[in-house]
């Protein structure tokens, strides 16, 4: 235990003996003086907690003293005791009080009251200490935490500056492939050429899966992932899932079977986007692990109670099926089951990983049974607030050519040399008038110099990006032209790529890689 410093200032020596004696303690470091000078000194140099100051002394007195004490911040803080033998008359007291003195103790000295005070004191002085000493303590403690805190927001500033950079540059040339395979099946082509055609369809949109998995996960773990839910025809939504996935399970001579209890409601309030999510990686995740026998998809009502139903779906397959002690690893991101039958079958580890994510997300309930040799079944069950009586229109499988654009004038700010013949092939077969700049500020320069309908402004390009460009517009850096309709182009998913699009002027966003019937529906909107 650290020693208490206590200083004892009397004229007398005798007193001094007296009450070193008297407050004699392990505790307590005693340091004496007959000079008030010397206390001056010896409290500015020492750190002193009590000081025991007898009121009369020659040349300077106790209340002088303390009153020199009381008005430097360095030994303010000093706990005076006044020591004395004068009148115990009230108006001292009151003087020695308003100079910063807390008590009195009067001679001659009652040993008891003298320790008895003074060891309350001492134990007020420890208190106090441990009080500052903690209360510094917390002051590293928050400074840490800011600080922390600081950089953690960085490193998640630059972890979304890093998503979204990597996603326009990798997403950037996917868009190329899957566009140029769009325009290619359009082609002539003969039977070879088609298979291969299909097989480079199937490997760019895989990748395309890939990284949105890995986007997906990102944002999830950033809190930037969002629901949206909005009327769904849940019954068209397993239909579509199931008809897509079709065409794997029969490459794999496996039977992929749809069934919808009949009690499903039509129109159910869900996210669409996400659930379908969820169907596509668990049907996906059990036609891989599966060689032979059947794919399994239902859908049924658990429970209805008022306009509500607790509908579970569940995929079950007759694959390889997954070891007891397997079972909680396979949900961990990147994760897979360490076995060399499943490892040949690839993937990230993703797929499931996501799945349980979503599931938390809409809170759901995410449950699986396996048996390793004999399959497994994924199920996924909710309450959702369903829509009676109403049927969404069903979507048509089957692409109709869209209508044309003639008379429509559009420039195009693109610098990726096959985005950029993409896009433009696009429009033209649409008979939409093109002009293709390859930066901002070429946009500007021709935008000055022309009339459009409306302008294609991809994100992220040299020189100018296209949202500086955007703000350039809308500020009226071309007068008359600050108006017109600006569709951004962006590989960005996270959320605020399309926050910061729209914040920078553009009218509406869309992603890469784009489907043709959605741009097409975007440039009708905005220029008929």
């Amino acid at each position: 235990m650290n020693k208490i410093n206590l200083l004892i200032v009397d004229d007398k020596a005798e007193n001094i003996v007296a009450l070193e004696a008297l407050l004699h303690q392990e505790d307590i470091n005693i340091i004496t003086t007959t000079l008030p000078n010397e206390a001056l000194r010896i409290c500015w140099e020492k750190d002193i907690a009590i000081a025991l100051v007898d009121v009369q002394m020659p040349g300077m007195d106790g209340f002088e003293l303390v009153e020199i004490l009381k008005d430097n911040p360095r030994t303010q803080e000093i706990m005076v005791i006044f020591v004395t033998a004068i009148s115990i008359e009230t108006k001292y007291a009151i003087k020695g009080l308003n100079v910063g003195a807390i008590d009195y103790l009067y001679k001659p000295l009652d040993p008891y009251i003298t320790s008895a005070k003074v060891d309350s004191f001492i134990q007020v002085v420890r208190s106090q200490r441990e009080i500052k000493q903690k209360n510094l303590q917390l002051e590293h403690f928050q400074a840490d935490l800011i600080k922390a805190k600081e950089e953690a927001e960085q490193g998640k500033r630059a972890k979304e500056n890093f998503m979204a950079h990597m996603s326009h540059e990798i997403r950037t040339p996917i868009n190329g492939i899957i566009g140029l395979t769009h325009l290619l099946k359009k082609s002539k082509l003969d039977e070879q050429q088609k298979e291969m055609l299909e097989l480079l369809e199937v490997s760019s949109e895989s990748l395309l899966g890939v990284i949105n998995d890995i986007l997906d996960i990102s944002k999830i773990e950033a809190g930037k992932f969002r629901m949206n839910f909005a009327e769904t025809d849940i019954r068209l939504l397993t239909t579509q899932a199931t008809n897509l996935l079709n065409i794997r399970a029969k490459e794999k001579n496996i039977a992929l079977v749809l069934d919808l209890d009949e009690n499903l409601p039509d129109v159910i309030i869900a996210d669409s986007l996400r659930l379908n999510q969820i169907f596509m990686n668990l049907l996906s995740n059990a036609i891989k692990f599966t060689n032979e026998g059947e794919v399994r998809f239902k859908a049924e009502v658990l429970n209805k109670k008022s306009n509500n139903a607790h509908i579970r779906f569940s995929i079950s397959d007759t694959g390889i099926g997954i070891a007891a002690n397997f079972k909680d690893k396979i949900f961990e991101s990147f994760e897979q089951v360490e076995d060399h039958r499943i490892s040949r079958y690839g993937g990230t580890g993703l797929g499931l990983s996501i799945v349980k994510k979503l599931a938390e997300l809409k809170g759901g309930v995410l449950e699986v049974e396996s048996e390793e040799g004999k399959g497994s079944t994924f199920s996924f069950t909710k309450w959702y607030e369903f829509v009676e009586g109403k049927k969404n229109a069903k979507e048509s499988d089957v692409a109709t050519e869209l209508p044309s654009l003639e008379g429509v004038r559009i420039l195009i700010a693109e610098d990726n040399p096959i985005n950029k013949f993409l896009v433009v092939k696009i429009l033209e077969a649409w008979k939409v008038t093109t002009h293709v700049a390859t930066n901002g500020q070429e946009a500007l320069d021709a935008l000055r110099e022309n009339d459009y309908d409306l302008i294609l402004m991809d994100t992220y390009m040299p020189v100018m990006d296209g949202l500086e460009a955007t703000k350039k517009i809308r500020a009226g850096y071309i007068p008359g032209k600050q108006y017109i309709p600006v569709i951004a182009f962006s590989a960005g998913v996270l959320d605020m790529d399309r926050e910061i699009a729209i914040e920078a002027g553009a009218n509406d966003i869309v992603g890469k890689p784009f489907k043709p019937n959605v741009l097409h529906q975007k440039i009708s909107r905005f220029t008929r």
